[in-house]
């Protein structure tokens, strides 16, 4: 069993979702949109190695690397147009 949880949805159904969205953005032209939307999967790990180890494997195929922020934080992100796909690991005290 890994050090590590990953705190991910139902796959199909974000996917249908953000089809959704985009349909109804599409549609909608007078709904406003963020400037910097973005996406993330928290990865959950009481000890920093198997924070950056749980992170490195949820991030690899998104084929970027891990950034370790300091203090325990460490972030993999991937823009797809002005939207950030990011997997993110935050140190337990500060998930409180």
């Amino acid at each position: 069993m890994s050090a590590y949880i990953i705190r991910s949805g139902d796959r199909a159904a974000f996917i249908a979702g953000l089809r959704e969205l985009a349909d109804f953005l599409t549609t909608n032209p007078g709904v406003l949109v963020p400037r910097n939307p973005s996406f993330g999967v928290l990865v959950d790990a009481s000890d920093p190695a198997a924070r950056r180890e749980g992170l490195e494997y949820a991030a690899a195929p998104l084929g970027v690397p891990v950034e370790d922020l300091g203090e325990g934080y460490y972030d993999a992100r991937r823009s797809f147009g002005s939207i950030a796909y990011s997997f993110i690991a935050i140190p337990p005290e500060e998930r409180q």
